[in-house]
């Protein structure tokens, strides 16, 4: 692992804290850091949410170092391009709940690993911005694909065409946020946000979120007959039984994961 992520497991949610002061940007350390992360909590049966936020008040992450692309080395940009994709798509497929506690700025690569997340929460002093293009760059971690499947192609245009920069506010309006809190407290709501999902059953989280982000990737109709499918290989599991035998039972479920 790597000091520049700082991993606290809190019951059964994970949170990964950025530490690569002062704007905590991404390099090949963090990246390829947070991939091993995500893949060793996808094989912790006993994590249900993972929580990423930034150290501080002031910084999400304010993207790439840039400094890696000053020479316009291709190699390099070849390199930490495909570094980005495999740490936001490993992100984007985390078999639980991903949160993104947006603590500040979050630009360019940081706000493509908020948008790799599952849900996001933004303090009101937060910032949010795909600016590449006013540098001579794009988004290449995933923000040209997901951030018009949330926001619309417009809004998309004006943040990566346009060079805008969002307020919390601005970015709640349009569903780039799906809640803003006072400065100070995003971990907080993240966390309790966190443990909502832990009263769900993890398989059952795990599968509902495999449906519903297969309906990016084609029409529905090819999507209801694995959706029914799913629904009946719960029933081989011993959280399926737990679960209902709890309701009716009037007692919360004592989820195992299996």
């Amino acid at each position: 692992m790597t000091d520049l992520l700082r991993l606290e497991r809190l019951g059964h949610t994970a949170l990964v804290t950025l530490n690569n002061p002062p704007a905590h940007t991404w390099n090949r350390e963090n990246l390829t850091g947070l991939r091993r992360l995500v893949e060793e909590l996808n094989a912790d049966r006993d994590i249900y949410a993972l929580v990423i936020t930034g150290e501080g008040e002031k910084f999400f992450s304010a993207g790439a170092d840039v400094k890696l692309f000053a020479d316009g080395d291709a190699a390099v940009a070849r390199e930490m391009a495909e570094l980005f994709g495999a740490a936001f798509e490993t992100l984007a497929r985390y078999r639980g709940v991903s949160i993104a506690a947006i603590n500040g700025y979050a630009m360019g690569g940081g706000l493509e690993c908020a948008l790799a997340c599952d849900l996001r929460i933004a303090e009101e002093h937060a910032v949010l911005a795909l600016p590449e293009a006013s540098i001579g760059l794009l988004p290449c971690g995933g923000g040209t694909q997901n951030l018009p499947w949330l926001v619309g192609e417009g809004w998309a245009k004006r943040m990566i065409l346009c060079g805008e920069r969002l307020t919390a506010e601005q970015a709640l309006r349009i569903g780039l946020v799906e809640e803003v809190v006072p400065k100070g407290r995003a971990r907080e709501a993240a966390l309790a946000l966190a443990e909502k999902v832990a009263a769900q059953s993890p398989l059952s989280v795990a599968k509902c979120k495999a449906l519903i982000q297969r309906a990016r990737s084609g029409p529905m109709v090819e999507a209801l007959p694995p959706e029914r499918a799913a629904f009946v290989e719960l029933f081989g599991t011993h959280d399926q039984k737990e679960g209902v035998n709890a309701f009716l039972q009037k007692r919360k479920p004592r989820w195992q994961n299996r």
